[in-house]
């Protein structure tokens, strides 16, 4: 049997954070789910997306997303520069592929947050990611937390739940699924799912 250097403990390839990707249709909680995380866990670091959605009330450029122009996206797409990237209810979404890499190869836990689209990308370029769905307790629960935000029209509203319905329906790709009936459980599980010790 090798010898450990001084200091070191061998990492078995399972125990090494991964790239983790929590997606789930709109209006499941994602963000809460995630806010919460790093709220109690900073070390699990959070991919800002870049979209061509103007920014809601209090959200920060940098923070919340990189909001960019569709130009900017454009040349984004065409450089390569996104490990996916879709859209949604008329706006761009897409992941900076160059920080995602950097944080991994450091040996960080790498959390994201992402549509369907972008999850089934994510598994075509980095096949040892994670997929973890987030699914509501129930459809009606979905319909009511779309409903109920107060930010959108009615016909973004109809798009939405017309995209939840399929996204619903590939629950069946992803490796775990998780049901959203408490943030803090939710949180817990998928905590555990990123191998954060």
């Amino acid at each position: 049997m090798a010898a450990t250097p001084r200091g070191t403990s061998p990492v078995p390839p399972d125990a090494r954070p991964r790239l983790t990707v929590l997606s789930g249709p709109s209006g499941v909680g994602k963000s809460t789910v995630v806010a919460h995380l790093r709220k109690e866990h900073p070390e699990v670091w959070l991919s800002v997306s870049a979209t061509t959605r103007k920014p809601r009330p209090g959200e920060q450029h940098g923070v919340h997303y990189f909001f960019v122009s569709d130009d900017e996206m454009d040349k984004l797409i065409a450089n390569g520069e996104l490990l996916e990237w879709a859209e949604f209810a008329g706006n761009r979404y897409g992941t900076p592929r160059a920080a995602v890499v950097e944080r991994l190869e450091a040996g960080e836990p790498v959390l994201l947050e992402i549509d369907l689209q972008g999850a089934r990308q994510v598994r075509e370029s980095m096949a040892d990611a994670q997929l973890v769905f987030l699914a509501p307790p129930s459809w009606e629960e979905l319909v009511r937390r779309l409903t109920g935000r107060g930010t959108e029209s009615p016909e973004v509203i109809e798009r939405r739940l017309a995209a939840a319905r399929v996204e619903l329906a590939a629950e069946p790709e992803f490796d775990r699924t998780l049901v959203n009936t408490s943030v803090e459980d939710v949180a817990r599980e998928l905590l555990a799912l990123t191998n954060v010790v």
